[in-house]
């Protein structure tokens, strides 16, 4: 160890702003500082359950520059700790492509063994989505339990999912990860099960590995396939109910806005200021997985419905996103999307590109975007600027102070679809209910009352319309 910041091998300290990847750039194991915020070996990892407690992270810089590197890992941290742990270090290295074999490569994974010793910790936690192979070879070096970056954002869902849907999506999604992972520790696992009478003589392979031919591990896998089977039905089954709501408000013409962004930018004390919804709110990643439907009016008087999202992030696990597809749809058949970032992160631009990458990929990306800086009390006047020239169009909103959530009332409005029907209809008196409909779903341009009922002329949804024709004038 050359220094306090650095574990090296051999040749010079990392280079901060290397372009190309020489000697001195690979040879050098980066600490990450800052990130402790405060012990032994793998028993069982056949199903890879997470117990986090003390953690080392982990990460290869392939692109981009060290800032990026470090901030990535420092996300890592905030995932780690919103799982339960305890951050005790984090190391990245220079690399043009993760190792194949041991992700950080042979001799830095001993290095990283050597902090794990150091430090006590029980996990390593690694800033990528690791193959099996990966994660069975860095184990066997480092002697403790290895988690990559997918299996803790899943960890993190498990612990977060509160509705039926939401832990049978999550199940699914571990289960989908787990599949071509699940394997044992040591050699019993590998061994025949069953009774006396399978192949190999009579002798065989010895007592306790005679039997039917289907070892424990196909045995799992196929258990965990018909598991797999049970949710895909089961969640089918919850997204046509979810189908069905969402069909019958689009009948009624109620507009929807969905609320997007990335984790923890405040998507849920926002909804709460707009709704007075009651939405659980905490300064944790994903703390909301069940989306959330309010109802709430313009100032006319008109009804449309906010729903609350879960949260974005990068690189977010490709099961994930399967598995929350249904929810995620929430966003692709809104009217309005209402994207808010965090102004007080220290990367918004990543943010913005995440969120409308995700937004994109279920077909969302030409609905209006309303963009809204978050937060807004906790940064000045020329981070503000900074944010302008990201998104000039976007508005500066604190759900802690209110600030800015008026304006944001009325940009909703503004940006909300005018119903799809023109009436003029005199509506008798005794259909008071017809005109009570036509306030509530509708935009009046003119009311009268004569001697005959109510004079309208208004917009208002098809099937609203199709029940004034018979007043029509």
């Amino acid at each position: 160890m050359t220094d306090e910041n650095t574990y090296t091998t051999d040749g010079p300290m990392f280079g901060d702003g290397a372009d190309d990847l020489d000697l001195a750039d690979r040879h050098a194991l980066r600490r990450v500082g800052g990130l402790s915020t405060e012990l032994q070996d793998v028993t069982e990892v056949e199903y890879r359950q997470v117990r986090l407690e003390q953690v080392v992270l982990a990460g290869v810089w392939t692109d981009g520059t060290v800032a990026d590197a470090e901030r990535s890992l420092r996300e890592l941290a905030l995932l780690a700790e919103t799982a339960g742990s305890v951050v005790l270090d984090g190391v990245i290295q220079r690399r043009s492509a993760p190792d194949p074999a041991t992700f950080l490569g042979s001799g830095k994974a001993r290095e990283l063994r050597d902090i794990v010793v150091a430090t006590g910790a029980d996990t390593v936690i690694c800033d990528g989505e690791l193959s099996p192979g990966q994660l069975r070879q860095l184990e066997e070096v480092v002697k403790v339990k290895v988690v990559d970056r997918t299996w803790l954002i899943l960890d993190i869902f498990a612990q977060h999912a509160r509705s039926r849907e939401g832990k049978a999506q999550v199940s699914l999604a571990q289960m989908q990860y787990l599949l071509p992972r699940l394997r044992g520790w040591g050699e019993s696992l590998s061994r025949q099960g069953g009774g006396a009478g399978g192949g190999g003589g009579a002798g065989g392979g010895g007592v306790g590995t005679r039997g039917p031919g289907e070892t424990k591990i196909e045995t799992d896998r196929r258990r965990i396939r018909a598991q797999m089977t049970r949710l895909r039905r089961q969640l089918k089954e919850m997204e046509s109910t979810r189908t069905t709501q969402r069909a019958a408000r689009h009948r009624a013409g109620i507009p929807a806005v969905a609320i997007a962004g990335y984790t923890n930018a405040g998507k849920s004390s926002l909804l709460n200021r707009l709704t007075r919804a009651g939405v659980l709110v905490e300064n944790a990643l994903f703390a909301t997985l069940d989306t959330s439907v309010r109802r709430s009016e313009t100032a006319d008087g008109r009804v449309y419905t906010l729903t609350d999202t879960v949260g974005f992030v990068r690189n977010l696990p490709h099961q994930l996103v399967e598995a929350f597809r249904s929810t995620l749809e929430e966003v692709g058949d809104a009217d309005v999307i209402v994207h808010v970032v965090d102004a007080s992160h220290p990367d918004p631009a990543a943010q913005l590109a995440t969120v409308r990458d995700v937004i994109g990929d279920v077909g969302a990306r030409d609905l209006p975007e309303i963009v809204v800086f978050n937060k807004a009390d906790l940064v000045d006047d020329d981070t503000r600027l900074v944010l302008r020239g990201l998104a000039p169009q976007a508005l500066f909103v604190s759900s802690r102070t209110g600030e800015g959530i008026d304006e944001l009332r009325e940009t909703i409005e503004r940006t909300l679809p005018l119903p799809a029907v023109e009436v003029r209809a005199v509506v008798p008196y005794d259909r008071g209910d017809l005109v009570s409909a036509v306030h509530e779903n509708g935009i009046i341009l003119a009311q009268e009352h004569g001697p005959d009922g109510t004079f309208l002329h208004a917009h208002v949804p098809a099937i609203l319309g199709g029940r004034l024709a018979a007043y029509a004038v």
